[in-house]
């Protein structure tokens, strides 16, 4: 949205922040300069938006001072040939150039010789189109993204638990729920806008229980911090359960009519005890306990993670024990309560709903799912049987009979079997 204040001949656009996965809104005010070429020169957050009303943390503040910072690419730079120095050229003919030398390569050596690489940064438009430009009609399916690193495992375990990789919550619910648990991410830091409005709740009364290895700015400010070992989230969330259960706060209605799997839990609970928790973890076993209680007690409550759970070898188990809490509970798509992961990249999130990771299709669709497929090839206008199959991923979140997934039993250095853990029902 563009709008032009005809005192000074500024215009304002309505924009998104582009630093993290927040996705504050931001107004440009956009000038032109005595050589003709626009600039941004000042920036201020949008009051209409939802996401932050108005509020910028530091980094989207001086937005404008980054937009006019040196050494950003002006014109297109085309390498005639490979070791020389590139040249300047028109945006027109880099472009034609480009696509002309890969038309070349995919005519000689065919759709695999391509493989794209993209962002989450992109607009849904762009991120739709990449995805449909090597899907529908390059014919690769060597299409990743930043997701693959920092998003998969939050994906995969999201898929998993609940079915579809598609966060069950908005932020609306932080102005409702009644406790956090947030746990391996440092909110004041990385997502500060969102940090202020899940502080603006605490302050109304809702407890924050923060679990990281390092006392952080985020730490600083919970009611119960759990300095936890690294490495044992699962021993953490599992023991969290095994608590749960034990104090009676599991929603056995919901588990019933909802869920599938419980019946496995209660033996593969009995390994983590709150003494043999607290020794693997570090955590004193009295903070375990009120961690549980808080939980359990809450009306509704939501959970908040990233990278310090989703990088990590078993980040998907650690995505999956914590969608287990939520389920036992029945704090779950109700205003207020879910497990809500926090995106790294302003627009992560909306490219894996574009489907440009892995077998995706846009709308949360999959290439391995015959509906879904054909529903795309019809759309896209192309013949049946274009989009492939042949992915990496073996089963898709549609398939039924998803296999037990395989982690590590905390304390043990064999991979033992990861029960048939609750799950959402169809």
């Amino acid at each position: 949205m563009t709008a032009t204040d005809p005192n000074n001949a500024i215009a304002r656009v309505k924009t998104v922040c582009s630093y993290c996965g927040v996705g504050c809104g931001i107004v440009l005010d956009v000038a032109r300069g005595a050589d003709g070429r626009r600039r941004v020169v000042k920036v201020a957050g949008d009051k209409s938006h939802p996401a932050n009303a108005g509020r910028l943390c530091t980094k989207g503040a001086t937005s404008a001072d980054m937009l006019a910072a040196p050494g950003r690419l002006e014109r297109a730079l085309v390498r005639p040939a490979r070791g020389v120095q590139p040249e300047e050229s028109g945006i027109d003919a880099a472009i034609t150039a480009t696509a002309r030398r890969l038309r070349a390569i995919l005519d000689e050596h065919g759709p695999d010789a391509l493989s794209f690489y993209v962002s989450g940064q992109m607009t849904l438009e762009a991120q739709y189109l990449a995805n449909k430009l090597a899907k529908g009609f390059v014919g690769t399916n060597q299409i990743e993204s930043n997701s693959r690193l920092c998003m998969a495992s939050a994906g995969s375990g999201y898929k998993l638990s609940l079915g579809s990789d598609g966060p069950p919550g908005s932020y609306e619910d932080f102005e409702r729920a009644e406790a956090f648990f947030v746990i391996g991410a440092n909110m004041a830091d990385c997502h500060p806008i969102l940090f202020l409005r899940m502080m603006d709740r605490v302050k109304s009364g809702a407890k924050l229980i923060v679990v990281d290895p390092r006392r952080t700015a985020t730490a600083a400010k919970a009611d119960l911090f759990l300095q936890i070992r690294p490495g044992t989230d699962l021993a953490l969330l599992n023991g969290l359960l095994h608590l749960l259960v034990e104090n009676g706060h599991v929603d056995e209605e919901f588990v019933a009519e909802h869920t599938r799997g419980w019946e496995a839990m209660p033996d593969f609970l009995l390994d983590y005890p709150p003494a043999k928790v607290s020794e693997l973890t570090g955590i004193p076993e009295a903070d375990l306990r009120q961690a549980a209680r808080w939980i359990g007690e809450a009306g509704e409550w939501m959970s908040c993670w990233t990278m310090g759970l989703n990088q990590s070898t078993h980040g998907t188990w650690n995505t999956n024990a914590l969608c287990n809490l939520h389920l036992a509970t029945g704090a779950i798509c109700r205003p207020g309560s879910g497990p809500f992961s926090l995106t790294g990249q302003p627009n992560a999130m909306g490219g894996r709903e574009m489907g440009y990771m892995g077998p995706g299709l846009p709308g949360q669709r999959s290439v391995l799912v015959e509906q879904d497929r054909r529903f795309v090839e019809d759309l896209w206008g192309i013949a049946p049987g274009t989009l492939r199959t042949d992915v990496g991923q073996a089963r898709s979140r549609c398939s039924p009979g998803w296999p037990r997934a395989r982690s590590r039993r905390a304390g043990s250095s064999a991979p033992t079997p990861w029960p048939a853990s609750p799950t959402a029902g169809p």
